[in-house]
């Protein structure tokens, strides 16, 4: 993949971030209840990683364009030392060259600099090509959620320990 800027989430970047998000979803059929397609706050990213001081958002951009994104959230009910990795979405055009391994190992150094010693993950059946990028991250599977996302279309949750 030619030369991403890696950088924090902008204000301006909420719609290009949010049409990423829906059209990913609906690519994959898993623009359904109980997933981030339907929270308010896919529209406004920026403020949602605002509400925290550990948690960090990460836009990839190339000339301008708006590729995608990841980041980590301390979400509501996680055990202590546990976020989450979320909003893990590229465009269609910008996915199978890395990018996606990229944002993730971003993010989980970043996790580590927070301090934080666990990473969960929530996802689903539909988007097992991503599922199988964490398998190769080291992520495991949980037979059930971890705190209070709210997204009960998510049946598969999986934990990567930091070491």
């Amino acid at each position: 993949m030619e030369l991403c800027n890696i950088r924090p989430i902008e204000p301006k970047d909420n719609a290009a971030l949010a049409t990423i998000i829906r059209t990913a979803l609906e690519e994959f059929n898993a623009n359904k209840p109980g997933t981030v397609y339907f929270d308010a706050s896919t529209d406004d990213l920026y403020n949602l990683f605002q509400n925290h001081d550990k948690a960090k958002y990460f836009v990839a951009e190339h000339n301008g364009e708006i590729l995608g994104g990841a980041g980590i959230y301390p979400t509501e009910g996680l055990p202590e030392g546990m976020c989450e990795l979320v909003k893990m979405y590229l465009k269609k055009s910008a996915r199978g060259k890395g990018l996606g391994k990229f944002l993730i190992d971003k993010c989980l150094q970043t996790a580590k600099e927070e301090g934080f010693s666990q990473v969960y993950i929530e996802t689903m059946p539909e988007l097992s090509k991503a599922v199988s990028v964490y398998e190769k991250f080291g992520f495991t599977y949980l037979t059930g959620p971890k705190g209070n996302s709210g997204h009960s279309g998510c049946t598969i949750w999986m934990l990567k320990n930091l070491a």
